[in-house]
């Protein structure tokens, strides 16, 4: 038998957790699906802000996620805007921003807002499993 963990009944084959990832980059949402699922985690990937609040809010219930990763140069809704806006709408939710223009500023605002962890893409399996695991432990000693 598993274990009872975060909503969900885990087996053996458990599924960590629940990743929602935010890129207007195929390869880039691909890489990161491809990491985090052999990590065991779901991932569920949207293009932009916009898609990413439409993949939360359709259905009967909001999407249960775990963790978000959010890039920030993105058409429409931008990164800034998005995170803004899943601060507010879903504030257990921890964040990790992935980017591929590094900026200390920006970094420093984000990591002081809230923002879990400040990656630069290309990332390392490594580096973003890591960020990602840290991420669910923080979410879990918010519930606590």
């Amino acid at each position: 038998m598993g274990e009872f963990k975060s909503g969900f009944f885990m087996s053996e084959s458990a599924c960590n957790g629940r990743v929602l990832v935010v890129d207007d980059e195929p390869d880039i949402r691909k890489v990161v699906r491809m990491t985090l699922q052999k990590a065991g985690y779901e991932v569920i990937e949207a293009e932009n802000g916009e898609k990413a609040i439409e993949a939360i809010n359709t259905g009967e219930n909001r999407l249960l996620l775990d963790v978000l990763i959010c890039d920030i140069r993105m058409p429409k809704i931008n990164g800034v805007e998005a995170i803004a806006y899943f601060q507010q709408e879903w504030p257990r939710v921890p964040i990790i921003v992935l980017t591929g223009f590094p900026d200390t500023d920006m970094a420093t605002s984000f990591l002081r807002s809230g923002v879990v962890d400040y990656l630069v893409k290309p990332v390392e399996g490594e580096k973003l499993r890591t960020a990602v695991a840290r991420a669910m432990e923080q979410r879990e000693l918010a519930q606590l």
